[in-house]
């Protein structure tokens, strides 16, 4: 087989990770070569069995590759199937023209000594040197760090999957917000426009920045407090921007909730503002993301009946042992996980300067119009008229993202939170999150915002050990 691999493009040895994390990833290599080893074969074939998000995905590798398997004859599997995008995947972007080749025969190559054991990882390494005795460029693709460590002891070409990174470094990803210069109005307020629209002020702006600049994005004067607009609209080089409603006094607030700074006024402009369908918040611990997202949640629920009910997710992922089974129902097995919702609806009420009996009966109204939900039942549902408020986002996938922001029916509004510096999902990193495909994948979109939230406002302690710790 190896004779018969072209020498002029590369050659791609798959981890069985890599399967795992993107089924499609067969595809991704463009013109190049694909090899599976049997070893990984066997890996994925251990691996499907189950509900899981990995167990899925296996199962639709599997498919994949039985489908190309199918539509070859037996004596072309020897000289490489073409990887041909089946159907489903026929909108990918840069389509595969290359090959994929999978291991008939051992080649007699042993890694040295120096690693023991008959593992899985040591006898991929030892088919990729008996590979560059074969071709010319070979490299191994692997998200696991100490396989690719190993591979250059070995002085075996190692790589991660880049595919999935949404961008190469998460300092470009936006801030939701433009500083602008003192002397910004001076240059773009001469040729001003401005117009009244359903009861808001609207401005137009024309420049050289305005194509820089989306919708949904806010402009602000770090020099005048307040004097800060959002960005309606963009066309060409004219924007249609309006001031941004002040959400920092107490007779402007949102369920007694306050914006104690600049990003946090932003964020409550872009829950509390029907234009906007998908809102992502972003910020270390402590910034008021969930404490926001709820607040704006129970004052158009309750207050102003845009929306049914709030719903409520996140990904079950420990922070250490994990605790095991949890009995009850859907709700309570949930309930431990979503602490963060108690200790922000508990704040939200004590809030309430009623009665305690009122307190009682409007926790009693909050309870029944708030919902828990496990991501794990959200596959074919819809979500009509909700509030959905999906927790620790950094966490998700690009897929299982893209499988929760699609459940959205007529009249409901998204908001992910999370903080990309505490990302606890096997393999997933900063740029590979789903929480900053979501972000990138949005910008253009004149229905969605995003706020990246800095200062924190929890208290003191918390605030000295994000910076000290």
């Amino acid at each position: 087989m190896e004779n018969k691999m072209s020498t002029e493009k590369r050659l791609f040895v798959l981890d069985t990770n890599i399967l795992m994390h993107d089924p499609t990833s067969l595809f991704r290599f463009q013109e190049h070569d694909v090899y599976l080893p049997m070893v990984v074969l066997e890996e994925l074939d251990r691996g499907k069995k189950g509900g899981s998000e990995i167990a899925r995905n296996v199962r639709q590798v599997s498919r994949f590759i039985d489908e190309l398997v199918e539509n070859s004859a037996l004596d072309e599997i020897d000289g490489g199937i073409s990887l041909q995008p089946p159907g489903t995947l026929s909108n990918l972007k840069d389509q595969s023209s290359g090959r994929l080749f999978f291991q008939t025969s051992t080649n007699g190559v042993k890694v040295p000594e120096s690693l023991p054991g008959n593992t899985a990882d040591n006898s991929i390494l030892a088919t990729v040197l008996g590979l560059q005795k074969q071709h010319n460029d070979v490299r191994l693709v692997t998200r696991d760090i100490n396989l690719r460590i190993k591979a250059s002891i070995l002085g075996v070409n190692s790589e991660d999957y880049r595919n999935d990174k949404v961008l190469d470094d998460v300092d470009l990803l936006t801030t939701g917000f433009h500083e602008i210069d003192p002397d910004f109005w001076d240059s773009y307020g001469k040729d001003l426009k401005s117009w009244q629209d359903e009861g808001h002020t609207l401005y137009r702006l024309e420049g050289e920045e305005v194509p820089e600049w989306e919708a949904g994005e806010f402009l602000t004067d770090p020099n005048a407090p307040g004097n800060d607009y959002l960005i309606r609209s963009i066309e060409d080089q004219q924007a249609t921007v309006e001031r941004v409603h002040n959400y920092s006094s107490e007779n402007q607030s949102v369920w007694g909730i306050q914006a104690r700074n600049r990003e946090q006024n932003f964020a409550l402009n872009l829950l509390m503002d029907p234009q906007f369908d998908f809102v992502t918040l972003l910020g270390p611990a402590g910034t008021g993301k969930t404490l926001l997202a709820l607040a704006a949640g129970l004052e158009q629920t309750l207050e102003q009946n845009l929306f049914r009910e709030i719903i409520m997710t996140r990904i079950t992922i420990p922070l250490g042992e994990d605790i095991g089974f949890l009995p009850g129902t859907e709700e309570e097995k949930m309930a431990p996980w979503m602490g963060a919702l108690m200790d922000n609806l508990e704040v939200l009420t004590m809030k309430d300067k009623s009665t305690p009996f009122e307190r009682e009966a409007t926790q009693e109204l909050i309870n029944h119009r708030i919902k828990i939900r496990s991501m794990n039942f959200m596959r074919g549902r819809t979500f009509a008229e909700r509030y959905l408020i999906i927790d620790e986002a950094q966490n998700l996938t690009s897929k299982q993202m893209k499988a929760l922001v699609t459940r959205a029916g007529p009249g409901t509004k998204i908001v992910c939170i999370g903080n990309l510096a505490q990302i606890d999902t096997l393999y997933l990193t900063e740029t590979s999150s789903g929480l900053t495909y979501a972000v990138d994948r949005f910008k253009n979109w004149p229905h969605s915002g995003h706020v990246t939230l800095k200062m924190g406002e929890r208290s003191r302690l918390s605030d000295y050990a994000i910076t000290a710790m």
